[in-house]
């Protein structure tokens, strides 16, 4: 049975990128999975589907969109410091002080398909605590297949090699536990109850939760089942 603090912390957290590696499907594919994911028993889970700008306008208006670079999109993401001009903007690689100063969003890159794209623990907490110290929100990108903490293939071809990747259940949950996001990392004893989550001896409540999702908003992934099977496999789904 679901518990109330996995759904709130589930909702709208996974943005589809299956264009980009190691999927790297075409558009048309693309599109397809996520119009047949917005229609399937996890469509609860679903964000935005991730589209590069010059692609952008060939998507169906009904999907939602995050769109790579600067353009005339609701919802955009960037490596270059913009004017938000009414748009959410998430840039990557910024100073968080100066994101603060012009109504913009944080993008964190969590990993790829080598393993010297995994930034370390110490990075990603940090990352974290500067964000909600200066209240920027901030999504993550790339190697959050897993919700766990674990090594795993890099990449879906025969012989990949293998790597350390972080899991999005402990990086989001460190967006709740700041104080502590080192140990969050990497440490994946988590529980989820109706009206407390717990990590170690750490009680979250269902308003923690909550809160720390209009501050931790997403992740892109190019897979939307892997997470999925993931979950089930815990029980947590």
């Amino acid at each position: 049975m679901l518990a109330r603090t996995t759904k709130e912390l589930l909702t709208r957290l996974i943005d589809y990128a299956g264009m980009f590696p190691p999927a790297s499907l075409s558009l048309e594919d693309a599109v397809r999975n996520y119009e047949e994911y917005a229609r399937g028993e996890y469509a609860w889970m679903l964000g935005r589907f991730i589209v590069p700008a010059d692609r952008a306008r060939e998507v169906p208006s009904t999907i939602p969109l995050s769109v790579l670079g600067d353009a005339a999109f609701d919802v955009i993401e960037t490596k270059e410091m913009v004017e938000p001009n009414g748009r959410t903007v998430y840039v990557e690689g910024a100073p968080i002080p100066e994101l603060a100063k012009r109504g913009l969003r944080a993008k964190i890159r969590t990993g790829g398909v080598t393993a010297d794209a995994f930034p370390s623990v110490e990075k990603i907490a940090n990352f974290i605590r500067e964000c909600l110290r200066f209240n920027v929100p901030f999504k993550a990108t790339a190697g959050l297949h897993h919700p766990l903490r674990c090594v795993k293939p890099l990449t879906y071809e025969a012989n990949a090699p293998t790597g350390t990747m972080h899991g999005f259940i402990n990086l989001f949950i460190a967006a709740a536990i700041p104080d502590r996001a080192e140990e969050v990392l990497i440490n994946s004893d988590f529980s989820f109850g109706d009206d407390v989550a717990r990590w170690r001896d750490v009680r979250l409540t269902r308003d923690d939760i909550k809160f720390m999702r209009t501050r931790a908003i997403s992740f892109g992934s190019c897979s939307f089942e892997e997470p999925i099977a993931d979950l089930k496999e815990l029980g947590w789904l």
